[in-house]
């Protein structure tokens, strides 16, 4: 079979989670759930930081990010995989493809900027209290957010642009439940060494800056926490930075399980781990910030009165 340009690839297939199709009523049920939970988690915590003056400050603007950042990255899969459910079809578009990648991975991208964004908050709670609310002013909050955003956006038209280099065979069979670059670039015809030293290269200037970042904050504030003398104090600045730590551990544990079942599984395995990545983890995440955080408690309680 002979290769031919992507641009004359009209659709791919996604072969999804199981052939079995006496499960695909179980997926759709199970699928359609947790979207649902994790779309009304996020918007609760998006409405209830924004209609509550209480809680405009530079950490939970920051959570309202990524809120629609978990909002955004799940959306971008779920939505597809349960109208091919229902369909019993398998097909995804050229264009949907790589429209799918690049929101895939500017939403990726955007959840590990804004977690950075979030340990830099908490370095400067911690170590400059005194400072925080001159070097965390609107501006530098709205500046940090910006630039999360554009990093975000020219990481995904990165990847978009490396995949679209690529040439494929006739017929193209994904085993994942939406299109994944490397997956994409061992289905490819074409030489794929630059491309995979490329997507990787991407992978760590964007990946490991960022958790570079998260490592030295957070060295700097178990610096700080063990120079306070008392308990109390002790206890009071690690509960400030629990839910923080919580997601990042959430987020990094997952995607470096899904990395690594990847190198020791088939790729079939490799599509239902990564769904703790993609799906598990922006659910969990409203719940880790509501139960246990007691400003947003107290603001969903305020809400709740005003509404009584």
């Amino acid at each position: 079979m002979e290769p031919q340009n992507l641009t004359g690839v009209s659709e791919f297939l996604l072969l999804g989670l199981s052939d079995d199709p006496e499960l695909q009523p179980f997926f759709f049920g199970l699928f359609l759930s947790m979207y649902l939970i994790t779309v009304t988690g996020n918007l609760f915590i998006i409405l209830t930081v924004s209609s509550d003056p209480h809680l405009h400050t530079p950490m939970y603007f920051f959570l309202s990010n990524l809120s629609l950042a978990d909002f955004g990255l799940i959306s971008t899969t779920i939505p597809n995989m349960l109208v091919n459910i229902q369909t019993q079809s398998k097909t995804i578009t050229y264009n949907g493809c790589l429209t799918q990648v690049s929101f895939f991975h500017l939403f990726a991208c955007l959840d590990n900027s804004l977690l950075t964004v979030m340990a830099y908050d908490r370095f400067v709670a911690i170590c400059h209290p005194l400072h925080y609310t001159i070097i965390m002013n609107p501006r530098l909050c709205g500046m940090l957010v910006l630039l999360s955003y554009f990093i975000s956006l020219l990481e995904s038209q990165l990847n978009v642009s490396t995949l679209s280099q690529l040439t494929f065979c006739t017929i193209v069979e994904i085993p994942h439940f939406y299109c994944d670059p490397p997956q994409l670039i061992n289905l490819a015809c074409s030489d794929t060494t630059t491309s995979t030293i490329l997507v990787y290269c991407i992978a760590a200037i964007f990946g490991g800056i960022p958790v570079s970042g998260i490592i030295f904050s957070y060295t700097q504030i178990v610096s700080s926490i063990l120079k306070i003398s008392s308990s109390g104090g002790k206890l009071k600045a690690f509960s400030t930075c629990g839910s923080h730590l919580s997601v990042v551990f959430l987020f990094y544990g997952t995607g470096l399980g899904v990395y690594l079942s990847s190198t020791v599984t088939s790729s079939r395995m490799s599509a239902v781990a990564s769904t703790m990545y993609t799906v598990v983890t922006p659910m969990l995440n409203p719940f880790i910030y509501s139960l246990r955080n007691r400003d947003i408690k107290t603001a969903l309680q305020r809400i709740l009165s005003r509404a009584a």
